[in-house]
This record gives structure tokens, sequence and C-alpha cells, in this order.
């Protein structure tokens, strides 16, 4: 493991990490002490920038964007893993800004993943189509788009190891390599599957994303609430065998985004199902992620990597981990979630657009694909900027958002 770029050039200011969330210590004293005019003013400051970045952009785009190179988007022709989140940053951008140009560009690049819906060689189906396919059906309307995403939940459900209870994460059904591997970004796409049940009155697409939560419940946290990115089961017995990791520092480390994707996604099992225990279990996450933040509230990208906390940055990680705290927020009452939430997305805001750009294509910048394999170091993600403005939207337009992820609540 190399150096970090930054680790040398960062001052003390940035030692202090942020405490728990507590009664005591992280309540704000006052009600609603983050959410001040000035936040408000700077959050739509930058969902303007957005707007207007991705409106200037749309034209030239010719794929699905992976990430930047020299501030200029890459892409992929089928989506890689990463194709809803075009047609999803268009959909958030058309909800802020009401123009129908949007919604056009949202439609014809979501068509354009209509391959991948009887794709079984991957587990980022909700990844592919939520952002995509069923916000398409819920602001239109039009049952293409509901029965493509039901397509893709097939195609996902057959990644279910019913020995192990748990979703595989990558390869081929037939294919032996990393036959057992699970890792926590596939909370994220729990949800597709619940959309299912939900649309079609079949409980099996549920009782799956019930059952791999509840072993990523059982794996993943540690004791302190922290996870590691990946854990290993033997596939033809189910037995456990051990945590992992491939974009964390190692095993034993914390990768921020796979913390983020955790707190968000253990958020949301517990909205579709009113199981208690996947609050707790997002609590527990989220309470050691705001713990390990720096005063600058952008994680860096590993929680326990030896440089950190001076390490380099993912605001990808700040942008998810936003939006799950705003969830968690709903879903506990506890004002400190929304509190640091409205932190994180001031403090992408104000440090990590790329304003001071011209030729920058993507609206956030400071992101890390994949630290270990040097493969996307300070540079943009598509997922930064499609959860940066879900996050905002959140904020400034939650019955818009609403409309296009469903945010409803327990009965």
């Amino acid at each position: 493991m190399s150096v970090s770029r930054r680790a040398l050039l960062v001052t003390a200011a940035g030692a202090a990490a942020v405490g728990p969330v507590t009664e005591a210590s992280a309540a704000p004293a006052a009600p609603g002490r983050a959410e001040t005019g000035a936040t408000l003013r700077t959050l739509s400051a930058a969902a303007d920038y957005a707007v207007a970045k991705v409106r200037a952009v749309a034209p030239r785009v010719t794929g699905f964007p992976v990430g930047t190179r020299f501030e200029k988007w890459t892409y992929s022709r089928g989506g890689d893993w990463v194709g809803g989140f075009w047609p999803g940053t268009l959909w958030m951008a058309y909800l802020y800004s009401e123009d129908d140009t949007f919604r056009a560009r949202a439609v014809e690049s979501a068509r354009n993943l209509a391959p991948r819906q009887t794709d079984t060689t991957t587990h980022d189906l909700g990844f592919l189509f939520y952002p995509s396919w069923v916000t398409a059906w819920r602001l239109t309307g039009d049952d293409e788009w509901r029965t493509g995403a039901v397509r893709a939940a097939d195609s996902l459900i057959r990644r279910y190891n019913p020995r192990g209870e748990f979703i595989r994460a990558w390869g081929a059904l037939d294919a032996t390599a990393n036959a057992g591997r699970v890792i926590i970004d596939t909370m994220m796409n729990l949800d597709l599957l619940a959309f299912a049940s939900r649309q079609t009155g079949d409980p099996s697409y549920l009782d799956i994303a019930v059952a791999h939560a509840k072993t990523a419940q059982r794996v993943f946290p540690r004791p302190d609430g922290s996870t590691p990115h990946v854990y290993d089961f033997a596939p033809d017995t189910g037995v456990p065998l051990g945590p992992g990791t491939v974009q964390g520092y190692d095993a034993s480390s914390c990768w921020s985004r796979g913390q983020a994707w955790g707190i968000y996604g253990f958020t949301t099992m517990y909205r579709r199902t009113g199981d208690t225990g996947f609050r707790d279990t997002a609590r527990r996450l989220a309470d050691y992620a705001i713990g390990a933040l720096t005063p600058d509230h952008v994680p860096v990208w590993d929680y326990r990597a030896p440089q950190q906390p001076y390490d380099i940055k993912d605001a990808s990680a700040g942008a998810v981990m936003a939006c799950g705290l705003l969830d968690l927020h709903a879903a506990t009452g506890r004002r400190a979630y929304r509190d640091v939430a409205l932190r994180i997305l001031t403090a992408l805001a104000e440090t990590c657009l790329t304003r001071n750009s011209a030729r920058a294509e993507a609206v956030v910048a400071r992101c890390t694909r994949n630290r270990p394999g040097e493969d996307g170091v300070e540079i943009s993600l598509p997922y930064a900027d499609y959860y940066l403005l879900e996050g905002i939207l959140r904020v400034l337009r939650p019955a818009d958002v609403d409309r296009a992820v469903d945010l409803s609540q327990p009965s």
C-alpha cells in the first residue's frame, strides 16, 4: 500500500474527530441550529450549479459516465455497475428545474439500460434500475418501466444462495471464483426487490431481501459499528469464513463509502419492513461514521487507513452518507442525524464542487473510486453527482424526492 499523496501536506487542523451521536454530545443546543437560512442558500446555490452543469454537459454525453479523466467523463456503453446514476441525475435535475428537456434525456438514457434487465452476472441491478427505471415509473406512470424493473429483480434473486442466505456479489452464476463473496454495497440493491414485491404481490422478492439483510446485519457490523467491505462464506455450505476487503485498506479497516452504503441500505430496509433491528443497525453504523468524521465533514476514503485523518477524501462517501442520515433522522426522530447531514452537504457544496474549473464535466470533485488499486483517485464519479442532488433535494424539495424514490416510513 503506497503512502497517501496528501499525507505530508495536511495540517493539524483536521486532526480532531467529531464525536458520536449521543443526546448529550451531538444534539444541537437549539433545534434546527444547522438548518439556517445561510445553509439553505448554500444548498440552493449548489443545486443551481449542479443543474446548470448537467444542462451544459448532457448534449455531449455519449454513454453512461463512469468517472472522469482529466476532468472529462469517460463512458461505458452498457452501464457497468453505475449506469443508473446518469439517468437518475437527469431525473433529479428535472425535479429541481421542472425542465422537460431533462425528463426527455432521462427517458432516453434509461432505455439504453434495457438489455441489462436479464443480466444475472451482477448484484448491482438495484443501482442500475432503481434510480433510472423505478424512478421513471414513479414519475411517468408508464408501465414499461415497472415491468422492466421487476424483470431486473427476477435476475437479481437468481443470485441468492439459500444455504448462506445471501446474495452473491460478483461473478457469473456458474463461476466458482467469488461464489461465496458478500459485500456491504449489496444493501443498496435490496430496495429493487422490495419494489418488485409491492408491485407483483409476490412476497418472495422481499423475503430474499430480508434474509440477505439479516445475514449482513449479523456479519458486517463490528462491536464499534464499523464494517469491512467484504465477508466471505463457503458457497456450498453457507459456513461463514470471515471478513475481507477489495476497496478498503484491509480486512480490519472501514471503507467510508461502504459504511455509507450500509447506513442508507439498512435504513431503507427498516422503511420497507418496519423491522426496528435494521433501523438500530443503521444507527450503529451512522454513529461510528459520524465519530470518524474530521471537522471539514468530508470523509476520508477509509476511516481506519494508517494515514487517516490526513488521507485523501471521498466526497461520494459524503453524499451517500448525507442521504442515509437524512433518512435515519426521519426514521428515528433524532435531529442530530439531520444536522450532521446538513453539515456534510454544506461541506460538499463549499469545498468539493468543480466550480473552479471551466473544463470539468462533473459536478462533484475530490472523489476516490478504488484507492488500493490506485484507480480513480481524486476524480469525479457519477454517483457523487446523483447523491449530492438527491441529498439537497431531500432538504429543499422532500415531496419531489418522495415522488421519485419513495421515502415512505413503515405504517
